[in-house]
């Protein structure tokens, strides 16, 4: 028996060493796939994307874009770690936070909540942060300056043409008082938007009247109040909350007969009227050229400028256009034209 009770404790023995073996295999290999990734000359990043929308979704598709024209092509030197918040802070904040610990080369941010999150979560370790879709970084706290970041982070900006949207606002309704806006009170982007949207706005002969929600479930019902408020039409800006709820907004501004603006053209193609667009896919692949910079070791995030959006194309919905039987104004006759999204 004691031969037997030897055997048995031996063969345990043994098992638990080559489980051992096995487990300590596996986690060196798998761990975060950083150091493997450094090790074979590959790259390894995380992504977080704060919403689904298609302006999101194109500065993503961008990115890659420009990462492949830099030299890092998804699959084959690159592998890229993509993760949604869902339009949830808090959702952002914990993804932020499981990528900073499997300490990637570099996080990718798209639009501010999502950067804001990166920043917070990386900033001690030095981690590179390259975001795009960010309106304001400078006000957000990314970056201490455009020119000179001086952080980890640097990226794009999608500052929008404010005045000439404004200008669009009154050539298409020319005799408009009042311009409501919906934003949502907890996204930086959107109140500094606000702020300068007030002083141009006040250029042309409008006022704007706001309404501030704090997360989707209000978006209609602020969209309802506003509406109740007497303004001739809405104007979006990027907010990503009442862009992802976007449906919400414009079944209010229809039921009171007034058009919506929005602030690129997947928001005309989804029923607004008509915007002063932004190219979110050249966005984000000017963003993945930058990224690939940092990452060939070519520039450091704290050095590289912000690059800004200098141009935007006029465009319209003409479906919209018909039902809110309006006529184009003659200075936008070559502007693009679309038609709602089936």
């Amino acid at each position: 028996m004691k031969k037997n009770l030897l055997k048995k404790v031996s063969a345990f023995v043994m098992a638990a060493f080559l489980a051992t073996a096995a487990t300590g295999c596996g986690s060196s290999s798998s761990s975060t796939g950083a150091s493997s990734s450094a090790a074979s000359g590959k790259k390894t990043i995380g992504v977080i994307q704060f919403a689904t929308h298609p302006s999101l979704d194109n500065c993503y598709e961008g990115f890659k874009d420009g990462l492949a024209e830099g030299g890092f092509k998804e699959g084959e030197n690159l592998t890229i770690d993509f993760q949604n918040a869902q339009g949830e802070t808090a959702n952002a904040d914990m993804i932020a936070k499981s990528l900073a610990a499997k300490n990637y080369d570099m996080i990718g941010a798209i639009a501010t909540p999502a950067a804001l999150s990166a920043y917070g979560a990386t900033k001690n370790a030095g981690t590179p942060v390259v975001f795009t879709a960010v309106n304001d970084p400078v006000g957000a706290q990314l970056v201490n300056s455009l020119d000179n970041p001086g952080t980890s982070c640097t990226g794009s900006s999608d500052v929008l043409p404010l005045e000439a949207q404004v200008k669009m606002i009154r050539a298409f309704l020319p005799n408009a008082k009042k311009i409501g806006v919906l934003y949502t009170t907890s996204e930086p982007n959107s109140i500094s938007m606000l702020e300068k949207f007030k002083g141009v706005a006040a250029n042309e002969g409008f006022e704007v009247v706001e309404q501030g929600v704090t997360n989707s479930s209000e978006v209609a019902s602020g969209a309802t109040a506003l509406a109740a408020k007497g303004v001739d039409c809405f104007n979006n800006f990027t907010d990503n909350n009442v862009v992802n709820n976007l449906s919400s907004e414009l079944q209010a501004a229809k039921k009171a007969g007034i058009p919506v603006f929005g602030s690129e053209v997947e928001q005309v193609k989804n029923g607004c009227l008509a915007s002063q667009s932004i190219d979110y896919v050249a966005l984000g692949k000017q963003t993945g050229l930058m990224a690939a910079k940092i990452l060939k070791g070519e520039a450091k995030a704290s050095d590289l400028p912000v690059y800004t959006v200098e141009d935007a194309t006029p465009v319209y919905n003409e479906t919209v256009l018909q039902e809110m039987g309006l006529s184009l104004p003659s200075e936008y006759q070559t502007a693009e034209k679309v038609t709602s999204a089936k």
